[in-house]
């Protein structure tokens, strides 16, 4: 079948040599049992080729299960692909077939593959290589014969060497890669795509076709459409069914599409205006800077205990030209201070105001705010990740759901920090 006819049949919209060389790959190796790795950005379409893959094939008339990995917690996600036996955990009051038992002899799509949490690649691997599996409970292994077809939008390799990938499982996977191209790679598709979908939407609510000005058909090529053929499909249903003017202006599309200026999330720019850092890069840095303010804090609280900082100058790292003088009384002597305002997220430090500005009879400081000064900065990001589970554990006496929700990430994510971390969940 030639490429035109497969998107005739899939309803593929486009006429981009990347997007003709992926769909050309994908009939090539339908027949084939190679496993394929299909890669690509969120929105971009990645879910049109597995089921290329598996209607060319000899497997058409079986099985096509498609599983987003991402979806499924990590406590049951073993028992979602390759079943479990009576009793094997709580509530499993009868046996159960997994995914890979039911696809047997067809399909299997893998989405989000790269969200598979390691024990599971372990298990995946083994169904690659030898085609058994074992279900959850049992020690007897069982056969299947399935194509399987994975995809992920993250950088894979990236992800082997911070631990969260098998480099065995990857390779495997990897037989054969299918890159999928963004829209902003295909912008020759850009307008079929648009006027396909908003004449869907005029069809079906039976309101009159949208046109395009000129202006506005230059701004729909130019926007650099980070969510891809999902964020298109919604931006033009939505211009079809609000816009009154059927005809539309640069200016009416301005308004449904997020500030292009700004449609893109804000990237870090490091030292030396260098962009494109990773997460766990933003994130030391910003524990760098604020050991930097420590080490101030520190310096300003030294000198003041020493007596060494004039009432007319402000502690290091506190920028001149910001006092305020606020008069205090301290009970231990009655001597009046100023407060000189630190930089912002440090306390204020009370400065005598006695005669020549200098600075003598300063009263003790809090025990507190010494020992917080003097304090050695832990900027272990996985020991600061594993404290705040822990609190949020026993805020809630080690109920998961609860602590996952206060931490702000999903059930499925801190059951799989409690084993990286080795949490006692006994209370």
């Amino acid at each position: 079948m030639d490429i035109q006819s497969i998107k005739q049949r899939f309803g593929i919209i486009g006429n981009s040599p990347l997007l003709n060389r992926a769909i050309d790959i994908a009939a090539q190796v339908a027949n084939t049992d190679l496993s394929v790795l299909v890669l690509g950005e969120s929105g971009a379409g990645k879910e049109f080729f597995p089921k290329i893959i598996h209607e060319l094939s000899s497997r058409k008339h079986n099985s096509y299960v498609a599983i987003n990995c991402g979806a499924i917690p990590e406590g049951t996600i073993d028992s979602e692909l390759f079943g479990h036996e009576k009793g094997s955990f709580t509530d499993a009051r009868e046996a159960r077939k997994g995914y890979f038992e039911e696809a047997n002899g067809g399909t299997i799509f893998l989405d989000e593959v790269a969200e598979l949490p390691l024990s599971t690649q372990v298990r995946l691997l083994r169904v690659l290589e030898t085609g058994e599996f074992l279900k959850v409970g049992s020690s007897k292994p069982q056969k299947t014969n399935v194509r399987v077809v994975a995809a992920t939008n993250v950088n894979v390799p990236e992800q082997i060497q911070v631990g969260r990938f098998r480099e065995d499982l990857y390779y495997r996977l990897n037989a054969i890669t299918i890159q999928v191209p963004s829209l902003r790679q295909r912008p020759e598709d850009i307008e079929l795509l648009f006027r396909k979908f908003s004449t869907e939407t005029s069809e079906k609510y039976h309101i009159p076709p949208l046109l395009l000005s000129e202006e506005a058909r230059q701004l729909l090529v130019s926007y650099p459409w980070p969510g891809n053929v999902r964020q298109l499909k919604n931006i033009s249903e939505q211009i079809t069914i609000i816009e009154k003017d059927r005809t539309l202006s640069a200016e009416a599309l301005k308004r449904s599409l997020p500030d292009i200026n700004n449609s893109r999330l804000p990237v870090f720019l490091g030292k030396g205006g260098q962009a494109g850092m990773s997460e766990r890069e933003i994130l030391y840095s910003v524990l760098f800077d604020m050991q930097k303010d420590i080490h101030q804090l520190q310096e300003a609280v030294a000198q003041l205990s020493n007596g060494n900082i004039p009432a007319s100058r402000p502690a290091s790292g506190i920028p001149s030209g910001i006092e305020t003088e606020i008069p205090a009384r301290f009970p231990d002597n009655g001597n009046t201070y100023t407060l000189i305002p630190a930089e912002r997220g440090h306390e204020r430090f009370p400065i005598p105001l006695n005669e020549g500005n200098k600075a003598a009879n300063i009263p003790p400081i809090h025990a507190e705010v010494i020992k917080a000064a003097n304090m050695e900065e832990d900027l272990s990001l996985e020991k600061k990740e594993k404290s705040l589970i822990e609190k949020a554990l026993h805020k809630y006496h080690g109920n998961r759901r609860k602590a996952a929700a206060e931490l702000g990430i999903s059930e499925r994510t801190i059951y799989r920090k409690i084993k990286e971390y080795e949490i006692d969940m006994e209370e």
